[in-house]
């Protein structure tokens, strides 16, 4: 059997999952209140903490989905991303425009990362 570790999970998801090497994050949000650059801002501290709880770090991300509710705001989010993420680290990535699961939600991430 494969060495699966589950953690903070619940009725419907875990927030953080291990398996082989591997962390798979389940999408993060940022808060209900301000613009895209604060819930950018919140959403990748949320991550970066759940990445560190599991052992990985923003260094070590593979791969991130980046649900936006309005792709108006491509501009404003990639300025925060472009200062979060450590030079020469740069994950592969997607970003495109979905409804999200509430109105106020501008920002929905989703990270996969390696770690040791």
């Amino acid at each position: 059997m494969s060495n699966i570790e589950r953690i903070h999970t619940g009725e419907r998801s875990s927030k953080i999952v291990k398996h082989n090497g591997t962390v798979y994050l389940t999408g993060q949000v940022g808060g209900t209140e301000g613009d895209i650059t604060v819930q950018t801002h919140e959403v990748f501290s949320r991550v970066e903490a759940l990445l560190k709880e599991a052992g990985s770090s923003k260094e070590q991300m593979l791969q991130v989905e980046i649900w936006l509710a309005d792709m108006a705001d491509f501009a404003a989010m990639n300025l925060v991303w472009n200062a979060w993420v450590p030079e020469g680290h740069a994950p592969a990535r997607a970003c495109g425009q979905v409804p999200m699961a509430r109105a106020a939600l501008k920002i929905e991430v989703i990270v996969t990362a390696a770690y040791d």
